[in-house]
């Protein structure tokens, strides 16, 4: 079997993209795959295929990354023909290739239905992803919710609980750590295991400076005495408006309040005319899937996280 990735000859690439789509779990059609190598978050040489002896192709893999991205970021489709006996196999030598010419282990992002764990062909499909994934190092598994707002949703209107304000980087790495205490997100949780509250904050800042969401977008929530109850970042991904990170102080948890930072930051991209606006929790996040509910948030899809435990 020779693993490698796309070359730059554009009938090279045209073989990669053409790679039949079989298998239940769902795959990009060409023409998306197309449309992000024109605008560089799918590049040649992040497109990965597993050749027989006779040049056909057995599987494939494709990584994505920002515009600007130096390396992926992120695997966003792993397929391995239904033909192959042994897919696991298969798929952990060739993440285990592109990962030794990345430098880097990125994520794994597999996308799947709600109701997958039902269906014995997708539990089988998630299967072999799973253990070629974790032979390819990506040991750490978090399952997230994906929810989308629209404008048949509608907003909520203020309530006058909190106060909304703009804040000095400094107002927003004391507010991260803070919230970081006791936080039920899965990956803040692995963190804290390898790093203190303030380097994670300090992380948590760069990553959202580094969204396409503007920094301006920030606000700090307050109670009307001025006391500091949580933060909302709205944020956006390169095809959406995004809900980014919120929270509440943990001494003002169980008051609802979360409810009105969701509010604020969907009323601010809603005014800004945005037409969906995404966001994820971990499914073991149960209040704040609840928020999301509440708000007329809708889940479109359970989003399995397989990762590097160093990150």
């Amino acid at each position: 079997m020779i693993y490698r990735a796309a070359l730059a000859d554009p009938a090279d690439i045209d073989r990669a993209v053409a790679y039949p789509a079989d298998g239940p779990v769902e795959a990009l059609s060409a023409d998306k795959i197309r449309e992000e190598l024109a605008e560089n978050r799918f590049r040649p040489e992040w497109i990965w295929c597993a050749e027989d002896e006779t040049g056909e192709i057995l599987a494939r893999a494709l990584w994505w990354g920002r515009a600007d991205s130096e390396r992926p970021i992120a695997l966003d489709c792993l397929q391995v023909r239904e033909s192959v006996a042994d897919p696991a196999g298969v798929a952990a030598a060739l993440l285990a290739a592109g990962h030794e010419a990345f430098g880097n282990l990125p994520l794994y992002n597999v996308s799947l239905p709600g109701d997958w764990r039902t269906r014995p062909d997708l539990v089988e499909a998630v299967a072999w992803r799973q253990e070629a994934a974790h032979r390819a190092g990506l040991t750490r598994e978090i399952e997230r919710l994906r929810y989308e707002w629209t404008p048949v949703a509608g907003t909520a209107e203020p309530t006058g609980r909190l106060v909304f304000r703009e804040g000095a980087d400094e107002e927003f790495l004391e507010a991260f750590v803070r919230l970081s205490a006791g936080s039920l997100d899965v990956h803040t949780q692995n963190e804290l295991r390898s790093m203190d509250a303030e380097q994670l904050a300090r992380e948590d800042v760069e990553f959202y400076l580094d969204c396409p969401g503007e920094r301006s977008w920030w606000r700090l929530a307050e109670l009307p005495d001025g006391t500091l109850a949580g933060m909302a970042i709205p944020s956006a991904t390169p095809y959406h408006r995004n809900v980014g990170y919120l929270g509440v102080v943990p001494e003002q948890r169980g008051r609802g309040l979360i409810d009105e930072v969701l509010a604020e930051i969907t009323r601010f991209h809603a005014a800004a005319g945005a037409e969906r606006i995404t966001a994820t929790t971990d499914t073991a996040n149960v209040p704040m899937a609840a928020a999301f509910d509440r708000a007329g948030y809708e889940v479109t899809e359970i989003r399995l996280v397989l990762e590097s435990p160093e990150g």
